[in-house]
């Protein structure tokens, strides 16, 4: 057993090693493992009632401010040559800090990706936070690219596919790896780059044709590194397992539980069922039934399966396939509640009172059979009076109880204020050559919203549950925003002639109450998306900091085992809380929670930038047919170098570049925010309808270039003299003074020593 530091030793040691000061760090220097990091989880919690330490997260620091002495990671240069860096570990509450690097002429040239050691200050006034001074490289992480390959006399040129990489890469003949013109191709930085020559790259895979129906997914797969390969053992894992059995389980067999999905659905994780609570204490009230797959009888920890699905952290879902966290044999087969095939679950039975609110619960592990695997379109239907062959059995005992719980749910709903963001969403529709057909909006029936109610509500439950049963376990967290966050908001909605109040504690009743003023008026879509903006991202924890957006003090996912690794946690976390088996949350796994937490909430943002990215590319390739064509929009953010907007028809956002826009100076303005001509004072703002033409659209990096035709159905100035930009007009906020290349920036090299 190692020995326990002391309260002192700890405190000196997170003052030597400012950079290194998780819970996890801590244990690490000081050989704890095992058991004993039970104690130093209490050592520390003492530090932090005492006043020595502050938590966020899961590091002890002053939350919102980097240390004096940080590892970065540098990017690439910007327009003007300076070099930034940017943070490895940030877990404050506002945006992520900018950190200008003060280079010396005897310091080692940085490059991009480089990880180094700096010693920062805060600086004040600026368009970045700190300033940092080189201390030494660290490390280095191979810099990579996607691009479609060139082919020269000399070998060739790699033109990225990122929108935001706008310079080649060379390859020398030897570096082609048997590349073709044309091809899609994988390359990592080979040489070091001059200032005026290009990057020299090396290809170290080839992915085919870039305008192959399959490669805008597999763009975003390789580009954000999504594993979508099993390895053989995990394979070999899956096809074993043979379906569990109802010995130790309790028969549900006789309820008819129904799933209710899209009908597209790859898999069916979830069953539902309503009845009337015939309790005469609780007149009015309802039973509600939500079984969930069982995938943690399937997926044991310390198994093959367990470390890929656990890597993966979730599925990703494109137009064109699903890349998921478990394979088929799991996901499609043995954990989808298939309609009349007995299968094993965890359900959840959950008493509601007239009014909504959850009154009881019970946790079972069961053995099911689902009635039937209906569609929310077939349901609706039904209850909107024109049952099909299907539904019309399932009239009484299943589809109406179901919507008279919903009812109830709707009355707790409208009492708790959940924040109510109802944007419309798109669907890319594609042939079966996998080309873009139409971009439709996905229809929101109440057959949709009572699954979700359903699901929030099962959720609630499982957290209550093994929080009254001291179980540890993974909160879905989301936390209030930041107060500069709801500034901006605050600024688009005077603008758009509506209010935010200001000065009381913030409820999510209160941006309801914005969205309501403008529910009918032309900025509704506006708000909703700045109102969305201004929320900060949910994530994993294990400490229970409440869900801002749903107003709830206490919520996990419990209703999706089969493509969130979260779910499986909670699982497991209820089949030890219960004693149901030897497949439960195990210690290890529970010393790991704060890793674990970490992990997913990074796989689920990369998917979902994956997800964003794909896309972006079909709505350009949809788009590409229709260059020069004239759409309607609406300025949804503006920035130093254009102005982005949304159009009407198919929600895609192109870029107004600031060049585009006129020979006068454009001042940017980050208050408003907009973009204001020096010398006509002509204004783009956020949230002004305009018409525009596409100019440009580029489906293997999704961009997306627009040309102004007018603003408010007011044609832009001709043009002007840019003698703001010469004679250093405009100087102040946001504004160039003299002689420099940004709004309020001034000159690094009156900074360097």
């Amino acid at each position: 057993m190692s020995r326990l530091p002391s309260k002192a030793e700890i405190l000196e040691w997170i003052a030597e090693n400012p950079t290194r000061n998780s819970k996890r760090d801590i244990a690490r220097a000081f050989g704890i493992k095992g058991a004993d990091r039970i104690d130093l989880k209490r050592l520390l919690k003492e530090l932090e009632e005492e006043g020595h330490l502050q938590k966020r997260k899961k590091t002890y620091r002053d939350p919102d401010k980097l240390p004096p002495v940080a590892v970065l990671q540098v990017l690439p240069p910007d327009e003007d040559g300076d070099l930034f860096a940017h943070p490895l570990e940030w877990h404050g509450a506002s945006p992520e800090p900018k950190v200008l690097m003060v280079m010396k002429p005897t310091d080692k040239a940085l490059g991009t990706g480089d990880r180094i050691l700096a010693r920062l200050t805060e600086v004040k006034g600026e368009l970045w936070q700190y300033e940092g001074r080189l201390i030494r490289r660290i490390g280095r992480n191979p810099v990579r690219i996607l691009g479609v390959f060139r082919k020269t006399a000399e070998g060739g040129r790699i033109k990225p596919v990122d929108r935001g990489a706008d310079k080649e890469w060379r390859v020398s003949a030897r570096d082609t790896n048997g590349a073709r013109d044309g091809e899609l191709v994988e390359a990592e930085l080979a040489g070091p780059k001059g200032r005026m020559g290009l990057p020299a790259a090396r290809i170290i895979d080839r992915l085919g044709d870039p305008s192959a129906p399959k490669a805008v997914s597999l763009i975003a797969i390789h580009q954000h590194a999504i594993p979508d390969a099993f390895p053989d053992e995990v394979i070999a894992e899956a096809d074993a397992a043979t379906p569990a059995g109802p010995e130790g389980r309790t028969d549900l067999t006789g309820l008819p539980l129904v799933t209710i999905d899209p009908a597209d659905a790859r898999d069916h994780d979830d069953a539902v069922w309503a009845q009337p609570d015939d309790d005469p204490k609780n007149e009015g009230g309802h039973i509600l039934w939500v079984a969930i797959a069982d995938v943690a009888h399937y997926v044991r920890p310390g198994s093959a399966l367990d470390a890929e699905a656990r890597k993966r952290g979730n599925s990703t879902y494109f137009p064109d396939r699903v890349v998921p966290m478990l394979p088929d044999r799991l996901s499609g087969d043995l954990c989808s509640l298939h309609e009349g095939v007995p299968r094993a679950c965890i359900a959840a039975r959950i008493r509601i009172d007239a009014k909504g609110r959850r009154i009881g619960q019970k946790f079972i592990r069961g053995y099911m059979k689902s009635a039937a695997s209906l569609t929310y379109t077939e349901v609706q239907a039904a209850r909107d009076g024109d049952p099909g062959e299907r539904t019309a059995p399932l009239m009484g005992d299943v589809i109406d109880p179901l919507y008279a719980a919903y009812e109830a749910l709707k009355k707790a709903r409208a009492a708790r204020q959940p924040l109510e963001l109802d944007l419309p969403e798109r669907k890319i529709v594609l042939s079966d050559d996998g080309k873009v057909t139409s971009i439709a909006i996905r229809e929101r029936l109440d057959a949709h919203r009572l699954i979700e109610e359903f699901m929030v509500l099962a959720n609630v439950a499982a957290a209550e549950e093994l929080i009254s049963r001291r179980q540890p376990l993974l909160f879905r967290v989301h936390e209030e925003p930041s107060p500069e966050k709801l500034d901006a908001l605050r600024e688009v909605a005077q603008a758009s002639g509506l209010t935010l109040a200001k000065g009381r504690v913030l409820k999510t009743q209160y941006l309801n109450e914005l969205l309501a003023q403008a529910r009918e008026t032309d900025f509704a879509e506006l708000i909703s998306i700045t109102t969305l903006r201004s929320m900060t991202q949910a994530y994993y924890s294990r400490e229970n900091l409440g869900h801002f957006g749903l107003a709830l003090r206490a919520y996990a996912h419990f209703t999706s085992p089969i493509r969130r690794y979260a779910d499986l946690v909670v699982h497991r976390g209820l089949i030890r809380a219960h004693r149901w088996g030897d497949d439960g949350l195990s210690d290890e796994e529970i010393v790991r929670l704060d890793d674990t937490a970490v992990h997913i909430s990074e796989t689920e943002r990369r998917s979902m930038a994956a997800e964003r990215d794909t896309t972006d590319r079909y709505l350009a390739a949809y788009l590409s047919e229709r260059v020069g064509n004239e759409f309607t929009g609406r300025v949804a953010g503006v920035a130093r170098f254009g102005a982005f907007v949304k159009l009407d028809e198919t929600g895609a956002d192109g870029l107004i570049p600031v060049r585009t826009l006129g020979r006068e100076y454009f001042e940017f303005d980050p208050d408003r925010p907009a973009l204001v001509g020096v010398d006509s004072g002509f204004t783009l703002a956020l949230g002004q309808r305009v018409t525009v033409r596409l100019s440009e659209a580029v489906p293997v990096t999704g961009g997306l270039l627009l040309e102004l035709l007018s603003v408010e159905d007011k044609a832009p100035p001709a043009g002007g003299s840019r003698r703001g930009q010469r004679k250093g007009k405009g100087k102040g906020k946001g504004g160039r003074g003299k002689g420099g290349r940004g709004g309020g920036r001034r000159s690094v090299s009156r900074k360097r020593k």
